[in-house]
């Protein structure tokens, strides 16, 4: 299904002497270049009542109208499923992501995924690239993400994601004790035996991450950590290459690890943890339409908070 409708504008005296394609992609934003020059090309956009080629030069004071259809672009069936929703209004929803939902269909998980109950809640969302989705968790990542409910705003975010000014901490438990925050730089790609898992290499994408010391224990520290980039399994690829592995975090910190002269009630509990030990506490961006600085915050999940308060009584009772 799609829905059409016609945006009618007038080109700014400014703007004379501009390429008919230069002009509309200032006057709409919300749309990309290449769907604005596909319009343009199927004869959709008319200025003064006649079609152009995309670089003709307009005199300014044209009237030019554009008859948008936006068609499906997410391919998903819908299912309802409890979301918890830490924000709503028209443009955006902010999602607190459970452990163990999937964020977008793929092979092997082509329902019961944040798209598919996205696309429950709110049937439009299809007309959205990836149903609105701008950034991603991982499966075994808890916390807070913002998914875009309309063009503008996944046109805002995306372009906030890209300039970096999307603030994104995360709390992250790691196997050991932590002097000092610091900046890890690297750059991250695929990994060059095991293509499912991503690694530190000269051939990656530039990756940053920040980290400063949250709470420290004997032989554990949670960290909070915050993003300058966004690469694949970024905070657990940089934290692990530099010898700070997430608990939990079998695909990059390998088996367990216990300490030795722990108690048997941590020791199981660190043998036991079902996932990494990382959650997205908080969230910051500018709102898409009102431009007013927005933020947001989630508490700690129970896995990781009754792992805290365990390493929390050991830690009183070593130094007591």
């Amino acid at each position: 299904m799609s829905e059409s409708q016609q945006i009618i504008t007038i080109v700014p005296e400014e703007m004379a002497r501009q390429r008919l394609d230069q002009v509309i992609a200032s006057l709409c934003p919300q749309y990309s270049r290449s769907q604005l020059q596909r319009w343009i090309k199927a004869g959709q956009v008319t200025v003064d009542s006649k079609a152009m080629k995309p670089k003709e030069r307009l005199i300014g004071g044209e009237e030019i109208r554009i008859q948008v259809i936006e068609a499906v672009q997410t391919h998903f069936e819908a299912e309802a499923m409890p979301l918890n929703i830490a924000y709503e209004d028209d443009d955006i929803i902010v999602i607190n992501k459970p452990v163990g939902l999937v964020v977008h269909p793929a092979v092997g998980n082509w329902s019961g995924t944040l798209v598919n109950g996205l696309l429950h809640h709110e049937p439009k969302q299809e007309r959205l690239p990836r149903a609105g989705i701008v950034h991603r968790l991982d499966k075994d990542t808890s916390g807070l993400m913002v998914v875009a409910k309309t063009l503008v705003a996944h046109q805002s975010l995306v372009a906030q994601l890209q300039a970096r000014d999307v603030k994104r901490e995360y709390l992250a438990l790691v196997h050991r004790n932590v002097i000092a925050g610091a900046t890890i730089e690297g750059n991250i790609g695929r990994h060059h035996v095991d293509r499912k898992k991503m690694a530190v290499t000269d051939s990656g994408k530039h990756a940053v991450t920040h980290y400063r010391i949250e709470q420290r224990f004997e032989h554990h520290t949670l960290l909070r950590v915050s993003l300058e980039t966004g690469r694949t399994h970024q905070i657990r690829v940089h934290l692990n290459w530099k010898k700070m592995p997430i608990v939990g975090d079998a695909t990059y910190g390998g088996r367990p690890r216990v300490p030795a002269n722990i108690s048997d009630e941590l020791r199981d509990i660190l043998l036991r943890f079902p996932r990494q030990a990382l959650h997205a506490t908080r969230l910051g961006l500018i709102h898409p339409v009102t431009g007013e600085d927005m933020e947001w915050e989630a508490g700690l999940p129970d896995d990781i908070a009754e792992l805290l308060a365990l390493l929390e009584r050991e830690e009183s009772e070593r130094v007591a």
